[in-house]
């Protein structure tokens, strides 16, 4: 295909970051393609409902066995969105809609699941919340599957997208991000998707560039057309200059040396210029995360999010499997410290086995130890399992979305009944999540009931600044790197300068904010496996300020 000869520069936002280049594979959604809608008579109907029942069969299969898959590639988290799939497939209101537009429109099968589902997704895409619209993009990838299945395509369209391209869509589904962690893309660029989905989720796990937000991308780049993309920057160049292509290619390569200098010295510990040692932790949440976070060089885990052990299940882990999830997925970590988040959930994150209940504004609602608190028999349990933990682990607990004392008073008073019901003397060190303005404007107060703080930085931006952190709407309003998040952390170090204090937010996988967050007082960052050896390098690069910081905050 001959060459355009226009360059075209893009500029969109950044969903994963990183560097990739390469031809342009264009992937157009397998719904425009198939041609399996067509009218039916009556003696037919018996058949496609039959076919119907066949592909849901089939595609239960395929979920299973991609959850698998990722489970033992990937990340058992990100397992759980294939679970959940199967379960929707299986939803029987869903297959019952299905089944009657069939009966009553007299439709086949493939017709009947494309109408039926994209009622479904509309009705989703049409909500405010984020995880609502990201649910109508696991509609619409159930109703892809399905109709492929019905059409006999067992296959996927990405299956034999070469290595090394780039790929154009429109928008990446949780099925389509599979295919590309096995085929080595170099990169992805989208016309829609949030931060918050589940292609961005997918696409920074598996470490692919990828730039989101880019309207009409489709038809401007043909395929087979060089495409740099730059999602560090969040801009793509479809038929470069030469001048761009080297430039691209002299930063890419400063890029791929300073990682492999940082990766060298990982195992090396992090003190500043000025000799001050801060420890650099991993963020968990399986076995995998916890062997990659110590081959990386983590000095302990700063998070471990136990949510996998209770999303996608029927009914709630007991305390022996709570206990035995735990121990398996910290074991890399044995002898270092470990911080274990408590189960945080809510409304907009709702568990499978709990009644479903409704909330005008989820993000301001029963989230974390508020949930907790509406169920106790969930953190009775969780705290057991933690007590026993701490018999062969260097075991800290995280309090999830803190707002005042009594938050901590409370489950400091159930951890410390629990462990004398059972003759235990040492109970683990109590540390509450700095993750709303209260909790921070109330540090004092709340550690007359804990060791320690941790920022959740991620939390305290959205409550901030009122800008949920998965609403695309106010991106320009989400804004971690804020001088007034920062001034926010100074200040709780100044009301309680002797507590230690960790950040295990996104702002602290951030090299270029380091430095920021040390001069706040800051001394442990806990962050993604695969970013610890660039902090703890970002870390020998700073200093000069933090004692200043800390005399400061003796001095009040």
């Amino acid at each position: 295909m001959g060459k355009i000869e226009a360059m075209i520069k893009l500029q969109g936002k950044t969903l994963s970051p990183g560097m990739g280049k390469g031809e342009a594979f264009v992937y157009r959604d397998v719904l425009t393609r198939h041609d399996e809608f067509y009218d039916i008579d009556e003696a037919q109907i018996d058949k496609e409902l039959a076919r119907f029942a066949e592909a849901l069969i089939h595609i239960t299969g395929v979920l299973d066995d991609l959850a698998e898959h990722v489970e033992e590639e990937l990340d058992s988290n990100l397992a759980e969105v294939f679970r959940a799939h199967s379960m929707i497939v299986q939803d029987a209101s869903l297959q019952a809609e299905v089944e009657k537009e069939i009966r009553e429109e007299w439709v086949s099968a493939g017709s009947a699941v494309r109408t039926v589902f994209r009622h479904w997704e509309r009705r989703f895409q049409s909500m405010e919340a984020e995880v609502a619209r990201q649910k109508g993009d696991d509609i619409r990838d159930l109703a892809r599957r399905l109709v492929s299945s019905l059409a006999g395509v067992r296959g996927h369209a990405l299956e034999d997208i070469p290595p090394g391209c780039v790929l154009v869509a429109n928008r990446l589904l949780p099925s389509d991000t599979i295919f590309m962690a096995r085929s080595n893309v170099a990169a992805a660029v989208l016309e829609a998707g949030g931060a918050g989905s589940h292609a961005a989720l997918f696409a920074h796990e598996i470490g692919l560039p990828c730039i989101a937000g880019l309207e009409g991308m489709l038809d401007n780049i043909m395929p087979g057309e060089l495409v740099l993309v730059d999602a560090d920057t969040a801009e793509a160049i479809v038929n470069p200059k030469q001048e761009n292509e080297t430039a691209f290619n002299e930063k890419q390569g400063q890029r791929n040396q300073s990682r492999a200098n940082a990766l060298e010295n990982s195992r090396k510990p992090a003190v500043t210029k000025d000799g001050k040692p801060i420890k650099v932790y991993a963020n968990v949440g399986c076995v995998t995360d916890t062997q990659v976070a110590m081959d990386n060089g983590a000095e302990g885990v700063g998070l471990y999010r136990i949510e996998r052990a209770y999303l996608g299940r029927q009914l709630p882990p007991g305390v022996k499997a709570l206990l035995k999830e735990m121990q398996v997925t910290l074991e890399p970590a044995r002898g270092l410290p470990v911080y274990v988040r408590l189960l945080d959930v809510g409304a907009d994150k709702p568990l499978p086995f709990l009644e479903q209940f409704a909330e005008i504004n989820p993000s301001l609602g029963l989230r974390g130890i508020r949930f907790l608190e509406k169920y106790p028999e969930l953190l009775q349990t969780q705290l057991d399992a933690l007590l026993q933990l701490s018999a062969d682990f260097d075991l800290h607990i995280l309090v999830p979305m803190v707002t005042l004392p009594w938050d901590m008073k409370w489950v400091k008073e159930l951890l410390n009944q629990i462990a004398m019901n059972k003759g235990i003397s040492e109970v683990p060190r109590l540390g509450a999540m700095i993750e709303t303005p209260a909790a921070a404007l109330s540090a004092r107060d709340i550690m007359k009931h804990a060791d320690f703080l941790s920022f959740g930085t991620n939390d305290l931006t959205q409550y901030v600044f009122a800008a949920d952190r998965e609403n695309a709407a106010v991106d320009a309003y989400f804004d971690d790197t804020n001088d007034i998040i920062f001034r926010l952390q100074k200040m709780v170090h100044d009301d309680v300068p002797d507590v230690p204090l960790s950040v295990c937010g996104a702002l602290a996988c951030r090299s270029d904010c380091t430095a920021r967050l040390l001069e706040c007082g800051i001394t442990t960052l806990s962050v993604a496996p695969p970013s610890i050896p660039e902090i703890k390098q970002a870390i020998r690069e700073s200093g000069g300020a933090f004692e200043q910081v800390k005399q400061q905050g003796a001095a009040k």
